[in-house]
């Protein structure tokens, strides 16, 4: 059984440390999770405007490299999901970032609007934990391990609520 692992791609903007701390808590919130499920995975910065050339090799290269999902961060204009998404055939997720004069509106619609035959499947602004999920989510339709780890992760998350559920109820019995 081939192991397929994702790829985290953020744009390069700047100093490469200032990149790196300003998606510290935004992009790569979603590595925890990753590691939790044991799913291998690369971060890179390229760019769509920056670095097309490395970009698009990359892309092309990917599934021969074991990749199984892409995952791109791109604020503004953010083609990079785009230009991943064209020059491969592995499900791309886009993940829109906040910033610039339009907050981040212009990065969503930048993402979601695709020419047919190239999608990107895209999540919620700064929604890299979401975009995680996903990726989790298509990786384990070949992978029942780790479908019963995504399974157990959501009984969990059920729980939680189950639990926050009672305190509340019995706080209100209190009044």
């Amino acid at each position: 059984m081939q192991v397929y692992h994702s790829l985290f791609c953020l744009p390069w903007i700047g100093k490469e440390k200032e990149r790196l701390d300003f998606d510290g808590s935004e992009s790569c919130s979603h590595y925890g999770f990753g590691q939790r499920l044991d799913i291998p995975f690369e971060a890179h910065i390229l760019s769509a405007h920056r670095t097309p050339a490395e970009a698009a090799a990359f892309a092309k290269g990917a599934k021969e490299n074991g990749f199984g999902v892409i995952l791109c961060a791109a604020g503004m204009a953010a083609h990079l999901a785009g230009a991943f998404a064209a020059n491969t055939t592995l499900p791309v997720i886009g993940i829109p970032m906040k910033g610039g004069a339009m907050d981040g509106l212009d990065a969503l619609l930048a993402t979601v609007q695709m020419p047919s035959g190239i999608p990107v499947a895209t999540v919620a602004l700064n929604g890299a934990k979401n975009a995680a999920w996903l990726a989790a989510e298509i990786l384990a339709l070949g992978d029942d391990a780790l479908a019963a780890k995504l399974a157990a992760e959501r009984a969990a998350m059920a729980e939680q609520i189950a639990a926050k559920e009672e305190k509340l109820q019995k706080e209100i019995e209190e009044l």
